[in-house]
């Protein structure tokens, strides 16, 4: 058995948790990195496609793509193996891998076999080892954080990870000019080899898991019961339709907003990161808003302003013209990413305090096969549509869904409560 670090509520009253708790802080710093490097890929590899390789809008729509189909293909399998084991070195395996793979985009494109296709296939792998990171990393906060703990812990890693990703996105537009966009997956898998050693500085230790004999058809049967506490609860079945409809619309118009910007509105490769920075800045308001907001009105009807409230302004995006016109852009992904984080901070607490500790791999799983896997349907479809339409049409239509998916929480329970329930469920195959 490993020491229980967790630190208890009334411990809580001496300070925050980045000051008081060691193991949360190299966490909150391995995540932290980790989105950062994320965030220069997200400009980088579209950047590099674009500019090295001379893609389509289709091709690019199919790389962003790439990464979120593995929550299609292994997502639920994976919150099943996520129980049964440690999740600490599945996160540091995860990580690993990742560091290796992005490393090997510079050194294909020196050794002069680099191409749309092999960019396609290190997507595809590094989008693997996400699920893996992501189900892990989801299940293993509680069993560091006491629960009331957990609310705070969820904010400052959103806020955190939203930061990184402004910085980044800012960073990989200048590091594709100054270096190159090839060049620059050095600096993603840099923030990895940081994730890499925050990760292994946790004193933290779980439990071994027991090694149990399985019928055969056990992992069938757990996968199960994980999809059937996303579909068969109302409240976690509202927030996974409502979260799996929202990133069919966000992923169709982010796929192409690169393109978009270069193609469309015209604008060079350093502005576009610093746009899609200014844009993203939304969320550190949106995760520090979130709690605050919540405490005044309640966790349900705050979900419903930053879902819904915040939504309606991402039509101010497909209006985006070059000038002053970028201005639009910029106000519009703001309050996108206002609402996007600040009701991810909600869900994610919500989420771990109604679910057992031992079924939240598997409902972590299940609820982001449902979530995730809308995700390349949403980049397939902003490809296509651009393609097919042109892309100020496309991003029209993508941004349209955005508010209109959040007319899910309007017609459920969620609108008829002050907050969300907070007692955990009483058993997997409750009706």
């Amino acid at each position: 058995m490993g020491s229980d670090d967790r630190v208890r509520p009334d411990v809580g009253l001496r300070g925050g948790l980045l000051r008081r708790h060691r193991d949360f802080r190299l966490l909150w710093c391995g995540e932290t990195a980790g989105k950062f490097g994320a965030s220069v890929t997200g400009v980088t590899m579209p950047l590099a496609a674009v500019g090295a390789l001379h893609a389509t809008t289709f091709q690019v729509g199919l790389l962003a793509a790439a990464t979120w189909l593995p929550w299609l293909i292994i997502g639920l399998p994976v919150g099943v193996w996520v129980d049964r084991l440690r999740r600490r070195p599945i996160m540091l395996i995860a990580a690993g891998v990742s560091l290796l793979l992005y490393v090997s985009v510079p050194v294909a494109a020196w050794a002069g076999v680099l191409s749309v296709g092999l960019l396609l296939v290190i997507a595809l792998l590094t989008g693997t080892a996400l699920v893996f990171f992501q189900t892990a990393y989801t299940a293993y906060l509680p069993s560091i954080l006491a629960p009331a703990d957990q609310p705070e812990g969820n904010a400052k890693l959103h806020g955190s990870a939203s930061a990184a990703q402004i910085v980044g996105l800012g960073s990989g537009g200048l590091i594709a000019q100054l270096a190159g966009a090839v060049d620059g997956m050095f600096a993603n898998a840099a923030t990895f080899l940081v994730s890499l050693l925050c990760l292994s500085g946790i004193r933290h230790r779980e439990p071994r898991t027991a090694r149990a004999e399985r019928p055969p058809r056990a992992l069938v049967k757990e996968v199960g019961e994980g999809l059937r506490l996303a579909t068969r609860d109302p409240w976690i079945r509202t927030l996974t339709l409502f979260g799996a409809t929202s990133n069919l619309a966000l992923m169709g118009f982010q796929s192409i907003l690169v393109v978009f910007l270069v193609r469309e509105v015209g604008v060079g490769a350093g502005t576009v990161g610093a746009l899609i920075a200014a844009a993203g800045s939304g969320g550190v308001a949106g995760a520090f808003a979130a709690r605050r907001v919540a405490a005044r009105v309640g966790t349900a009807r705050a979900t419903l302003l930053f879902e819904l409230g915040f939504a309606v302004f991402a039509l101010l995006i497909p209006l985006t013209v070059g000038g002053a016109g970028m201005l639009l852009y910029v106000a519009g992904g703001f309050c996108v990413s206002v609402g996007v984080v600040a009701g991810n901070v909600l869900k994610a607490s919500f989420q771990q305090s109604y679910c057992p500790p031992e079924l939240l791999g598997r409902l972590t799983a299940s609820t982001s096969f449902i979530n995730f896997g809308t995700i390349p349907l949403g980049a397939l479809l902003g490809g296509t549509l651009g393609t097919v339409l042109g892309l100020r049409a496309a991003m029209w239509i993508t941004t349209a869904g955005v508010p209109l998916a959040a007319l899910i929480l309007v017609f459920s329970p969620v609108r008829r409560a002050r907050d969300l329930p907070t007692s955990p469920l009483s058993a997997i195959g409750s009706p």
